[in-house]
């Protein structure tokens, strides 16, 4: 019998490598280390944003469903944020526009990213959040409740969904499908997994949360963190930490521990004055990642960009504004319009940066974040500025 030990060992060797690439494919990439996290940060310039929903668009839904996408008006907005020095956005996605129809969904948010790139904006893309309505709806989005801050925002996962694990798969499809087809576009800075997971909106909607949300997030959050790293983003993951006490570990929630100990990037929500601010900064700084200041800014409650940005820029944290356009949002309005609804225009504006019409709400402030991101003023306001 002929010996054909010499003709199998390069098979043996060529079905040893395709196996090894196809692990390899499929291979979950591993939490960065502080030396990958701050090698990324370092490359970046100081990033500044807002975040941002469209004028016409009262909550995720409406801003990304086929019917109601105005690449338009998200141009003409993304132009009035590139002229104040502002590189990035914080930008959320909904579930349930990609179950609908993830081929569709996943060109918009192309077309979404084309646009950012053209007006040198990188945004950070947020899966879930759990913060407002519990009870999303594809199809036509409430009309705006008078003087009522953010009246028509919805959650995702919603509470159908989050309370039945056997629907768990739906959102493992969501999660690998949109962070696996933009996991190598350098038009994307980071992830955002879940925004302030743990809210259980005790002052709006609290009355129709489930009883275990918080519960049932601590499980589901490690499970989306390890979804987003099987399909090995290069980007950063992170999930911010938005209210408690940082400053040891002891003191930390469960959910803190979750976010923080699963983040590639550390980011943090504050709407406090600049000396809370800056002493939360402080407590994460120990971790040693770069840091991300993800919300931030109502003027009623004394978060200001005076007070605010400045400490940002000296930390070298980056900083994301909620608010940029007024509109169907009604993020104009406070926090405390859900029980009190303001009639007519607020003063102080709570949050949002800029009229319908592209005029800022306070020149002086627009004036302000152009100095501290370095844009120039435009001659127009120079003049104008030199004539008060």
């Amino acid at each position: 019998m002929q010996n054909n030990s010499n003709q199998l060992l390069p098979r043996t060797l060529l079905v040893f490598f395709c196996l090894l690439a196809a692990s390899a494919a499929f291979a979950q990439r591993t939490i960065w280390t502080k030396a990958q996290a701050n090698t990324w940060y370092v490359k970046q310039p100081w990033l500044v944003g807002a975040n941002y929903v469209p004028q016409n668009a009262i909550n995720q839904l409406e801003m990304w469903q086929t019917e109601t996408f105005d690449p338009a008006t998200i141009d003409k907005e993304l132009a009035w944020a590139e002229s104040i020095g502002f590189n990035t956005m914080r930008v959320f996605l909904h579930d349930k526009v990609w179950e609908q129809n993830p081929i569709e969904y996943a060109r918009r948010i192309d077309q979404f990213l084309t646009i950012c790139a053209k007006h040198n904006i990188r945004p950070m893309l947020v899966l879930f959040d759990s913060v407002w309505d519990p009870n999303p709806k594809l199809g036509k989005q409430p009309d705006p409740r008078p003087g009522v801050h953010n009246s028509g925002w919805v959650q995702g996962p919603g509470a159908a969904i989050l309370r039945d694990p056997s629907q768990y798969p739906i959102l493992e499809k969501y999660v690998k499908g949109v962070v696996g087809r933009f996991k190598e576009d350098t038009r994307v800075l980071a992830w955002d997994m879940w925004n302030e997971p743990d809210n259980t909106n005790d002052n709006s909607y609290g009355a129709k949360e489930l009883k275990n949300k918080v519960a049932l997030v601590e499980a589901l959050l490690p499970r989306v963190f390890e979804w987003s790293r099987a399909a090995n983003p290069s980007q950063p993951l992170t999930c911010g930490v938005w209210k408690g006490d940082w400053s040891s570990r002891n003191k930390l929630s469960a959910m803190d521990k979750i976010q923080l100990d699963n983040s590639d990037v550390i980011s943090f929500h504050n709407y406090d004055n600049p000396q809370e601010f800056e002493k939360r900064i402080k407590w994460l700084q120990p971790l040693g990642r770069p840091i991300l200041c993800t919300e931030y800014m109502a003027r009623g409650n004394n978060s200001t960009f005076e007070g605010s940005l400045p400490i940002a820029k000296k930390y070298n944290v980056a900083a994301y504004n909620w608010g940029f356009v007024a509109g169907k949002s009604n993020t104009i309005y406070a926090w405390s319009t859900w029980k009190t609804p303001t009639k007519g225009e607020p003063s102080p504006w709570f949050h949002d940066i800029f009229r319908p019409d592209g005029k800022p709400y306070k020149p002086a402030e627009v004036a302000f974040i152009r100095q501290q991101t370095g844009v120039k003023q435009p001659a127009k306001a120079e003049a104008a500025s030199s004539n008060e």
